[in-house]
């Protein structure tokens, strides 16, 4: 579960077209930035001092001058540009903490101890990053002219962040050992980690404008790093299992909050000392923002894809929200799973190259389009892979067999999205970008996340257990059995819980069979029409 597909605020940059003879100037229009270099520029950097002069050899003197000295600035970068890329890369990795926790370790953490019924419940702190959208408008507009746009709102999300954390690393441990009685608050303070988290906007303008490019970099670096840091890394050190095999101290909850506490505050402080470049760009006003949205999401074609959003990921949805929770269920390592996914890290990056490359030409949804049922073979296959789970312990050639199969949905899962996004690049209307490539970002998002309470939900729903008393000879159903709270409660009467009916199956099963109805039905040939629609059909401007 890495965090990727998010809509940045660099989408809204904008590239206006412009012939050799232009003057290279720098425009604003509307609420999106535009860059004073075009596609024809980057094209003749990467080429030799030759090359590029005979590629200029049609300007005036002045012309051609002017056009190789800003090619030869792009070449280099200043020392203030390398400070702020690493800025840029540590406040995505602070980014990245808390979503590694709320989306990826804790749950692995509380399912020891709760029901998927009540993980559901916690699975709704994933919900702001997937609805950012619905108040990004206000970040953008709201600010201190002396303080700086992107500043005004770091820095008071990093100390909020920073002091969750740190109340929360006081008390982690017992909330975690008994989270039945602190679920609520449990979810209520990740919730809002990821909320703030997601509030505080990109700094994008502590980057110049010939290098606004590596802002991309810097996310996509440092958002992953943090996130498999507060994952894996921190779900491998706080297995007692793993601190045991290596001799070394556990990682508790408490202490990985308070280093995580210590980053956000330091790295605000130094923010103080950070100049942020004047925003010259007009304005951004909130309302126009919202109706430029409504135009958007008015337009048939949008609602067509919109829909298709919130339908295609329904198919696996119980291996994603599910799968990986049931094998630890059954005898798989912390320490095991947190390595699984470490290695099938640098597979995600070749996928999302390959998507790039495959998304070209007249077809960008060829490879979303062709991934459907290899994805829906390999959910199969996971769910017969948790119904077969071996007894503990868990041999080498079947976790590298489980390793394989993980890579394999990763790698699907990750050209999908390469060629989706692909997609939304190529229909946006460059006069609202930012606004539109958001938009369909924030639904693809959504579309992983809606479905995944009512999948943990149907999984205690569909389960059938009993606690068996064998003194009194009695069987009792109770639902309460699926959690371990439920078992402790039946083992104090003295009887033990058994499991009749594995409500997972069930789910699993729905969603296949949804999912393969809607592939051949509505999902591939409706992409299929959408791809073929000219792009001019997707623009709401003239």
């Amino acid at each position: 579960m890495h965090a990727r597909g998010k809509a940045t605020s660099l989408q809204s940059i904008e590239v206006l077209p412009r012939t050799p003879r232009t003057p290279a100037t720098a425009r604003s229009r509307g609420h999106g930035a535009r860059t004073p270099f075009d596609a024809d520029e980057v094209e003749l950097s990467l080429l030799g001092e030759a090359e590029r002069r005979e590629a200029a050899s049609d300007l005036t003197l002045d012309e051609e001058q002017e056009y190789l000295a800003q090619i030869d600035a792009k070449k280099s970068m200043s020392a203030r540009d390398k400070q702020a890329m690493v800025l840029l890369t540590i406040l995505y990795l602070i980014q990245g903490f808390p979503l590694g926790l709320a989306l990826g370790s804790i749950p692995f953490i509380l399912r020891e101890h709760l029901s998927y019924s009540e993980l559901a419940v916690f699975s709704l702190a994933g919900y702001p990053y997937s609805l950012k959208l619905f108040w990004s408008p206000i970040v953008d507009s709201v600010f201190f002219r002396s303080v700086g746009r992107r500043k005004s709102w770091i820095i008071p999300m990093q100390l909020i962040v920073g002091t969750i954390m740190l109340i929360m690393s006081t008390s982690a441990e017992e909330m975690v050992e008994n989270p039945g009685k602190h679920l609520y608050t449990l979810s209520f303070a990740f919730t809002s980690l990821v909320f703030f988290s997601a509030t505080q906007g990109w700094a994008l303008t502590l980057l110049s404008e010939e290098n606004l490019a590596y802002a991309s970099t810097c996310q996509t670096i440092g958002l992953n790093s943090g996130y498999l840091m507060s994952y894996t890394v921190f779900l491998a050190l706080n297995s007692v299992d793993f601190a045991n095999k290596w001799g070394i101290p556990r990682l508790t909850l408490g202490s990985y909050l308070f280093f995580c506490a210590c980053m956000s505050f330091a790295v605000t402080f130094w923010l103080f000392f950070v100049k942020e470049d004047k925003d010259v760009n007009e304005d951004i006003g909130i309302k126009q923002v919202y109706v430029t949205m409504w135009e958007i999401c008015k337009l048939k074609h949008v609602q067509v894809l919109l829909g298709i959003h919130l339908l295609a990921k329904i198919g696996w949805q119980a291996n994603d929200a599910v799968t990986q929770l049931k094998m630890v269920e059954k005898g798989l390592g912390r320490e095991d799973l947190a390595m699984t996914v470490l290695i099938d890290f640098p597979f995600e990056i070749i996928g999302g190259w390959l998507a790039g490359k495959w998304a070209r030409g007249e077809k960008p949804l060829r490879a979303w389009i062709f991934c459907f049922w290899p994805r829906l073979l390999f959910t199969f296959i996971a769910t017969l892979v948790v119904y077969w789970f071996p007894k503990p312990p868990v041999t080498s050639t079947f976790l590298a067999g489980l390793v394989f199969l993980t890579i394999l949905q990763s790698f699907t899962s990750t050209i999908q999205f390469g060629g989706m996004s692909a997609f939304h690049t190529r229909i946006s209307d460059p006069v609202v970008g930012g606004t539109y490539m958001t938009l369909l970002n924030t639904l693809t998002n959504l579309g992983g996340t809606w479905p995944r309470f009512f999948v943990l939900k149907g999984v205690d729903y569909f389960s059938v257990a009993t606690c068996n008393i064998t003194e009194a000879g009695l069987s009792v159903k109770a639902q309460e059995c699926v959690s371990e709270h439920g078992k402790a409660a039946c083992n104090e009467l003295g009887g033990q819980c058994v499991t009749e009916q594995d409500g997972y199956y069930v789910v699993s099963g729905l969603c296949l069979i949804f999912g393969v109805i809607s592939v051949l039905f509505f999902l591939i040939p409706t992409a299929k029409k959408l791809q073929t629609i000219p792009v001019s059909k997707w623009r709401i401007s003239s």
